[in-house]
Order: C-alpha cells, then sequence, then structure tokens
C-alpha cells in the first residue's frame, strides 16, 4: 500500500505565506515555535486523556486531524526559521534510529535502544 506521508511542497508554501501575510514572523524564533509546537502536542496527547482503555482515535478523529495539522505546521514553521529541510532531517533521523534498533534485536520489542544493546550482550 503506497501512502502520502509529508505535505507537499505547495502545502508548505501555503504556511509559509499564510505567516508571512500576517507579518508573524516577527514573533516566529526558535524559542517560541519549540514552545508553540510542544503546546500543541500537548493539545494532541488531551484528546486521549482519561480515555480509559480507549486507545483510538475512532470518534476523535476529527481533533486528531486539526491538533495534528498545528504540530505540523509548527514543525513546518521551525524548520522554515532555522533554515532546515524537513525530508534531508527526516533521513538522517531515520539512519540513526536504524543503526540503534537494528531489526534483528528490535523486531517486536518496545525495549529503548540501550536495552536492547544490554540483551545482545548477555
Amino acid at each position: 500500500m503506497e501512502r502520502d506521508y509529508l505535505v507537499s511542497k505547495e502545502t508548505g508554501d501555503r504556511i509559509i505565506k499564510f505567516r508571512d501575510e500576517r507579518n508573524w514572523k516577527q514573533y516566529h524564533t526558535p524559542k517560541d515555535l519549540a514552545i508553540s509546537l510542544s503546546l500543541e502536542a500537548a493539545e494532541l496527547l488531551e484528546i486521549f486523556q482519561w480515555s480509559g482503555e480507549d486507545t483510538s482515535a475512532g470518534e476523535k478523529l476529527d481533533k486528531v486531524k486539526e491538533e495534528l495539522a498545528d504540530v505540523l505546521s509548527y514543525c513546518i514553521l521551525m524548520a522554515d526559521v532555522c533554515g532546515l529541510d524537513l525530508d534531508e532531517i527526516m533521513r538522517e533521523k531515520i539512519d540513526r534510529n536504524a543503526e540503534k534498533y537494528p531489526v534483528e534485536l528490535a523486531y517486536g520489542s518496545k525495549e529503548k535502544y540501550t536495552e536492547l544493546k544490554n540483551k545482545s550482550r548477555n
């Protein structure tokens, strides 16, 4: 099954244009964007607060979409302000994670990489 995960250049450009049309870039420092990103991520988490055994998005999907869009928007804005290429930094992170979590040790395990390495030595 083929999936599209990343936003298109057009969508990213629309986010930047939206910001620029309102002259908000002056407020978008890395510190303030990091704070905003954290707050939006907390709002995403809040959707599941007190949900007990219900851990699926199910009926909450509309709210999940809204908050996830906010999180992604702030990621794009942060990358823009810092001059980072999101595709490049994601590839680098995947490569680092592949080294930390080799398939033969990590398959089906929820252990942190430090625990996986300890198990492989035993």
